[in-house]
């Protein structure tokens, strides 16, 4: 399966795209570019409340595979995103409990792609990541998941401590992995649930941690102290499988 290049450059087609709907996940513009176009298109990168990264010209130029960027790129989602209600219809549709995962700082697109892949093979009903510091469903991203974009939800937050806090009022628990947290064999991890995932360097974010019901830890005997942040959420996320299955 293809999937759309994630870069749009120039100022007409760059205005096109937000006029025409598609979905942009970042806008880089050049530091101190004030002209009229270069401000209508930040006025439409506002009203569909897209991250904006004001750049220098060194750094437009290296993200720029034309050369020809005018000032303005574009980094547009290979996939529609989802909202968060269409995660818990999802859950509702199989009358099953809600399990989501929710990733915090996962700004490496193959770690994402790996991590849809995997929660569409738990039987997640969707991925929740938040809108600034994370990768967005990027070409590389919808290729990495081996086509698991198509069938897992992916919303996309603005907060992820309010989301998670939204969610908790509806019932769901979220547990967030954490090398100093209980030992995940020890945790009941049935019922509704959110599995919080962050980078391998950064972890998850303090205030998203704090705002969780419990941590847990993966076990580990060797000499390094930390897995790839897929291969933790896969980890727990099958320990979630097992114990929701009874087993």
């Amino acid at each position: 399966m293809g999937y759309e290049e994630s870069k749009i450059e120039g100022r007409n087609a760059v205005l096109e795209a937000f006029r025409s709907g598609k979905t942009i996940d970042k806008l880089f513009v050049l530091d101190g570019c004030k002209d009229g176009p270069v401000c209508t298109i930040i006025r439409e990168a506002k009203k569909h409340d897209t991250v904006i990264c004001y750049a220098d010209r060194e750094r437009l130029d290296g993200l720029s595979e034309t050369k020809k960027h005018q000032g303005v790129i574009a980094v547009a989602a290979a996939y529609a995103y989802a909202e968060v209600e269409d995660i818990l219809a999802a859950a509702r549709d199989r009358g099953e409990p809600p399990f989501l995962f929710v990733l915090d700082n996962i700004e490496d697109p193959h770690n994402l792609g790996a991590i849809i892949r995997t929660a569409n093979l738990a039987g997640a009903h969707g991925v929740i990541i938040p809108k600034r510091r994370a990768v967005g469903l990027t070409a590389t991203v919808a290729k990495t998941s081996a086509g698991a974009v198509n069938y897992t939800p992916v919303a996309k937050v603005t907060n992820l401590t309010a989301t998670i806090k939204e969610l908790q009022a509806q019932g769901v628990w979220f547990v967030c992995a954490d090398m100093n947290g209980t030992e995940m064999y020890d945790l009941d991890l049935r019922g509704p649930i959110g599995l919080v995932i962050g980078s391998e360097g950064e972890g998850v974010g303090k205030l998203v941690r704090e705002n969780c019901d419990f941590t847990a830890s993966i076990p580990m005997k060797g000499e390094i102290d930390s897995l790839n942040a897929s291969v933790a959420a896969g980890v727990l996320a099958y320990e979630i499988v097992r114990q929701r299955r009874g087993k």
